[in-house]
Parts: C-alpha cells; structure tokens; sequence
C-alpha cells in the first residue's frame, strides 16, 4: 500500500479533533443542535489552518443519521460515504481550475434536483477567489437563494479579491493562524501515535518553523522523519534538514540594510540564488515585509493589520523601532523601482546588487527627496557619534594614565600596571558590545541571528555579559556541544571590539522576575568615572 503524507492520515474527522479554532468550531456545533444552519459560508485564513477540513466535516455533520453533540458520528452509512468520497451529496470544487461561468452554470442545473439520499446537498468551492467575475454574477442569484436542500461552503485565502456583492450573502468566518504551542502539542500526539521518537525541542522548532499553518507542520515533520528514517528525531537533526526554512531571512537583510553591512547584502542575495530562489519574489517579499514594519512604526493599531503569526510579529516590532518611518518609506521607494526593473533585466542579480549597495549606502542615491536626506543625515550623525565616543574614552585615558607610554590604547594594558577604570553603570568594554550588538550579529548565520535578535542583555556581578532568553530551545542551541555555538560567538565579539568578554546564558519566563533591566535601554556612555 502507498505511503499516506501525515497531514492527510491526520486530518480531522469530527470537530474535536479540529485545533486552534474553536471560536469557529463552537459556533457551527451550536448551528448544527439548534438546526439553524445557513445556506452559505465563507471560510477564509491562511494556509494550513483547517478550512477545508472544517467544510467537510460540516457537510458530514449536517447529513449526519445521528449526529452527536453538533459533531458527525463517522458510523452511520452517509458520514462513511463521504468519508469515502462516495456521496453524491457532497461536491468538493477547485475553483483554480473550474473558474469560468459554464462550470457555475453547472452547478447551478444540479441544485434544482434534491438529494438521493441525506438532507442537504453541499458544494465546497476551495480558492473561490479564483474564480473570473463572470462565473461571481452567475453566483450570485443562487447563493443569495438557494433551494432549502443547498448548502454551499467557500473558501479562501485571499478574502479580499471576493466581491462585496458575495461577501454579503455568506456567514463568514476568520480562521487564526495555529500557536506555536498548539501545533507542538499536536506534533507530540501524531509522533505518539506513528511510534516516532523525538525530542519535544525538535518538534518546537518545527512548530515554529511553519508559522501557524499546522498543515506545514506536518509536512515539515515528514520531511524530518524521511531524512532520519528508523533514528530519534533531535534538534540538531532538525536543524541539519530545516536550517534553510527560515522566516527571518527578510528580517536579517533588513538588519544588514540599517547597519550598512554590504558584504551582509551581497552573502544574503548569494545565498538565495544558490539555493534557487527567484530574485524578482525576493525582493517583492521584501518590499511587503517592510510594508509591514511601516504599517506597525506608524499606527498604534497596526499590529492588528499585519497577517503574521503572534511570535513573528514580536520580532517586527522590534525591527520597526530600530529605524524611522522616512528611512522605511525610502526602501520601500528603492526596492520597488528595482522590482519594476528587475523584470526585464537581463543581469539580475548585478541589478539587485547595485540595489542594495544604494540603500546601505544613502549617499549613493540619486534622489533627491526627503527621505533620501534624512538617511544621509542620520549616517552622519551615527559616525560623529561613534567618534565622539572613541575621542571622550581616549581623552579620559590620558588624563587618567599620565604614567602610561602613549603607545597603550587600551584600558586592559593599563590594568596590567596597577590602574583600573570604573564606571558607575557597567563596564565600558560590555557597553561596547552592547552598543555594536547588531554589528556582532550581522556575523552570525541565519538562524543565530533570528535568536540573538530578541535576547535581553544584562551584566553580572562580576562583569559578565548575561543573555537571557525566553525559549529553552534558543538557549540550549547555544549550549549544546559544550558550548560550541557560545565560544564562537565570543570569537566574533573580540573580532570586533578587541574585548575578550565572558558570557553566561540564561532562560526567562513571564513568571520569571528579571533582576537586572535590559543594558541596551539603560547604557549612559557619558556616566564614566576614572580612579
């Protein structure tokens, strides 16, 4: 017998089974007992999240011989049918490919024959956006009033290409995008179920990996269990197969783009032609990815507008408030003058190259608008800053080590001859890392810089750099190997500050009381006192 893929042996047969939407399944539970049941639905959501289980469940259960609490009981002789594809009842309909007025007209020569056998006659019309704006008005007349047998059920994941007209003849339903938690729960039950053993980090991580669509979930754990067929699924297996799926690659160019990191750039649109990405939806996701930081810096409510799960949306949040709006809107403007040229190009990747050199660069761009100005003005003031803060430590060195040769720079030669520097914050060598944090990990790899990014830095008693985090699976990546992952990143951080820093890594809760606050909210590089 041929193998089944996971997400279609563990499809739902009953509303219980059915996860993360229970505002939708309860409602049409309480239709179906109180038979107040419409003659129209639209399903909408993103991928993976269980409309078109949801609309055949519901066909069974409104045909169901005895239905039990709203839900079908999968026993009497109509659910078996439809289960087994069966029943003429239930027509299940692509709209992708049954998109023109005659498959419509079709439908609408059937409705006026009752059923055979069962109470109600369902359609299920999946991408009904698909469908060209004849076939809507053919729609429509027989949408609006159906024949008291006639149910039909549209989904989408498009919801607003659906003319109005549709939408207001239909009940409609938002199906949510699935919780990390949730689908990890429900990844620990199937690998139960399959005999799979695998380590509640790895299946996490896959959770996280499929963005609120459990479907994707699925598939990936699939792909992670065919890859170490007959071994113990664990999370460095899972990072072996998934560490290119990454949702946070937009995020990481991003990152290069504000810290004027062009080799960043240029290794990052490498890597996506290597692994055979189309360079034109790159940057088209892109422009929509900073679309969405826009949205969020701009408006107290734009959280609420951007389609992403509750995790990523933490991390935008925080990619937004490290610019302004003017800086957005200017790469926005530059990446969409690139997406229109790059159609046509016949050097592609040079096009883009050149692209993302301009916006590292704003003294590069030919345009004279304010956005333009606004970037160059802030890269200037950010080298005065940063000289400015070179000259003040450099000036206070010398009044302090008036002994010392002019040939030591550094605070830590000094303290080999008896002096030492004592700030009242924190040390200047951790509030040198703290201040060049997006430079450090702009030289991680993808995933570690997806990690980095959110983890909260504070200082110990003795002088130690602390990151904390809020997963146990990001801080165990870094302390697995025996610190493998954490000796790197120290190396990366003496490469760039000429500091030799030690690190601790610890895990924090929502329960969890912080005793020590973020450095990079609390760092004053004016408060330094020299003894």
């Amino acid at each position: 017998m041929s193998y089944t893929a996971l997400y279609r042996k563990f499809r739902p047969n009953n509303f219980d089974d059915v996860k993360g939407q229970e505002h939708i399944v309860t409602t049409l539970k309480n239709e179906i007992r109180t038979e107040r049941i419409g003659h129209a639905y639209l399903f909408c959501g993103t991928r993976g999240t269980g409309k078109t289980t949801v609309a055949k469940i519901l066909a069974k259960a409104v045909n169901c011989e005895h239905p039990a609490d709203g839900s079908p009981c999968n026993e009497c002789s109509m659910c078996q049918k439809i289960n087994r594809q069966a029943s003429m009842n239930v027509a299940e309909i692509d709209a992708a490919s049954n998109n023109g007025v005659a498959n419509i007209r079709d439908i609408i020569d059937e409705v006026q024959y009752s059923p055979a056998e069962g109470k109600y006659k369902v359609y299920i019309i999946d991408e009904v956006h698909m469908l060209s704006t004849g076939a809507f008005n053919a729609l429509l007349k027989t949408l609006e009033e159906p024949p008291p047998y006639v149910i039909f059920i549209l989904a989408t994941t498009e919801v607003h290409k659906i003319p109005i007209t549709i939408l207001s003849r239909c009940q409609r339903y938002d199906f949510k995008r699935i919780s990390v938690d949730t689908i990890a729960l429900r990844l620990r039950e199937l690998t139960g179920q399959e005999g799979v053993d695998a380590e509640d980090k790895a299946l996490r991580y896959i959770a996280k990996a499929a963005d609120g669509s459990l479907r994707d979930a699925l598939s990936l754990l699939d792909q992670c269990i065919a890859f170490y067929f007959g071994q113990k699924l664990t999370y460095d297996n899972t990072l072996d197969v998934l560490g290119a799926v990454d949702t946070s690659v937009y995020s990481t160019m991003f990152n290069y783009i504000i810290s004027s990191d062009v080799m960043g750039c240029i290794k990052l649109i490498d890597s996506m032609m290597v692994s055979g990405r189309d360079l034109n939806q790159f940057v088209t996701e892109l422009v929509w990815y900073l679309r969405n930081l826009l949205i969020i810096l701009s408006s107290a409510d734009g959280a609420g507008i951007v389609d992403v799960s509750s995790e990523q949306l933490a991390s935008m949040q925080k990619d937004a408030r490290s610019t302004g709006t003017e800086v957005l809107i200017r790469y926005i403007r530059v990446l969409s003058e690139l997406s229109a040229q790059i159609k046509y190009a016949s050097q592609k990747r040079v096009l883009a190259e050149v692209c993302f050199i301009k916006l590292c660069k704003p003294q590069m761009d030919s345009g004279q608008d304010l956005s333009s100005v606004i970037a160059r003005i802030a890269l200037l003031e950010k080298k005065i800053e940063e000289y400015s803060s070179l000259s003040s430590v450099i000036a206070g060195s010398t009044d302090s080590f008036k002994e010392a040769p002019p040939s030591m720079p550094h605070a830590d030669k000094a303290q080999e001859d008896g002096h030492r520097i004592i700030p009242k914050a924190v040390p200047a060598d951790i509030k040198e890392v703290v201040k060049r944090w997006n430079d450090i990990i702009s030289k991680c790899d993808i995933v570690e810089r997806s990690m980095l990014s959110d983890v909260t830095k504070t200082i110990s008693d003795s002088g130690e750099l602390i990151l904390q985090f809020t997963d146990p699976v990001d801080e165990e990546y870094f302390r697995r190997d025996d610190g493998r992952q954490l000796e790197a990143l120290k190396t990366v951080i003496s490469n760039i500050t000429d500091k030799m820093v030690d690190i601790q890594t610890r895990t924090v809760t929502e329960e969890t009381d912080r005793h020590t606050d973020d450095l990079s909210e609390i760092i004053h590089y004016d408060n330094i006192e020299y003894v």
